[in-house]
């Protein structure tokens, strides 16, 4: 008798999660389908049941993106902020106008100190223990301590450097007033100075090479980790930041108010439009962020179709910088004097 009722409550609750698990299935299909249709998908188009309007990618679920960035908050640092970066636990901002750098906790946006620099600070990077930061008006890089921002160091470089990347052992610098980049150890030792585009700007690393953004002359520049050109690439007008996705280039055209995305062998995989003035661009895991320094605002790209998911207002000239922290979208505001959290 026991064994009876137990079986036939073991039925009822298997019956029960049978059900539970259709219903599920039908509704999350109908999402999909939904997003389907947005994508221009024609076997979307017939009678769905559930929901039916989603314009969100269920995907975005893992990666916590499954709603619209919002403006989490608006953070007060030094005067003109340019470029940020994220060492793993704290956000740095260069601050042009006032010769700092700006160290925040990306847990609670508490200011954890504020450190001098060289004169014009633009371009940031992480080596894994130092900051790397770019020193416009003076020519010099300045390391900077991560742990606590000392100074170990200012090394010269070329004229005018604006944007930083680490290569994973090296630190390159886009030189815009002497057309070439520099390579530096962890120490500081130049290791090669190579030409370049006109204007050179943004500068990534894709895992191999590097690619180098030249405002003046409408291409990107891609080389080897030695500095030998690998090819030159026509873009937008006036390109500015680069960014790597994990599988292609992204290059934000100011001058023609789109980005561009390059396979990593040059060739023209998509031009998209932003907002206007596209500066600076980011890579949060799925989807490509794009600094818009004319129209104080973000654009939002899913990285694999180029498609636009969103456009989020932001500070005043947001003309300097992009980072991801894992969770959350940083955006410099070089007339505000803030960076933006979404």
């Amino acid at each position: 008798m026991i064994k009876k009722v137990f079986s036939k409550r073991l039925i009822g609750r298997m019956f029960l999660l049978g059900f539970i698990a259709a219903f599920t299935l039908l509704r999350f299909g109908g999402i999909l389908r939904a997003q389907e249709a947005v994508q221009g998908f024609p076997e979307a188009n017939a009678p769905l049941a559930g929901v039916v309007t989603a314009t969100q990618n269920p995907q975005q679920i893992a990666i916590l993106h499954w709603y619209n960035a919002n403006l989490i908050t608006q953070i007060a640092v030094g005067a003109s902020p340019e470029g940020v970066a994220f060492d793993g636990d704290n956000m740095w901002v260069a601050n042009f106008g006032g010769n700092t750098v700006t160290k925040i906790r990306k847990s609670d946006n508490v200011i954890l100190g504020t450190f001098p620099v060289g004169s014009g600070p633009t371009g940031v990077a992480f080596d894994g223990a130092n900051i790397g930061v770019s020193d416009f008006n003076g020519g010099t890089i300045t390391k900077l301590q991560a742990s606590d921002g000392s100074t170990l160091g200012t090394f010269t470089v070329g004229t005018n450097p604006w944007d930083v990347a680490f290569d994973g052992a090296d630190i390159w610098v886009a030189n815009f007033g002497s057309n070439n980049v520099t390579k530096l150890s962890s120490i500081g030792t130049v290791l090669g100075t190579f030409a370049v585009g006109t204007n050179p700007f943004g500068v990534a690393f894709d895992g191999t090479s590097i690619w180098v953004a030249n405002f003046g002359s409408n291409n990107v520049t891609k080389l080897s980790s030695s500095g030998t050109v690998l090819g030159t690439f026509a873009v937008g007008t006036n390109p500015v930041g680069v960014a790597f996705d994990g599988t292609s280039i992204w290059v934000a055209n100011f001058g023609s108010n789109n980005v561009t995305k390059l396979k990593t062998t040059g060739a023209l995989a998509g031009t998209f439009a932003v907002g206007s003035g596209p500066r600076f661009l980011a890579f949060d895991g799925a989807n490509v962020w794009v600094a818009n320094d004319s129209s104080n605002n973000v654009t939002e790209l899913k990285a694999s179709t180029g498609a636009k998911l969103g456009t989020f207002a932001v500070g005043t000239n947001p003309d300097g910088g992009v980072a991801f922290d894992g969770a959350n979208i940083w955006v410099t505001n070089h007339v505000s004097g803030t960076v933006s959290k979404l």
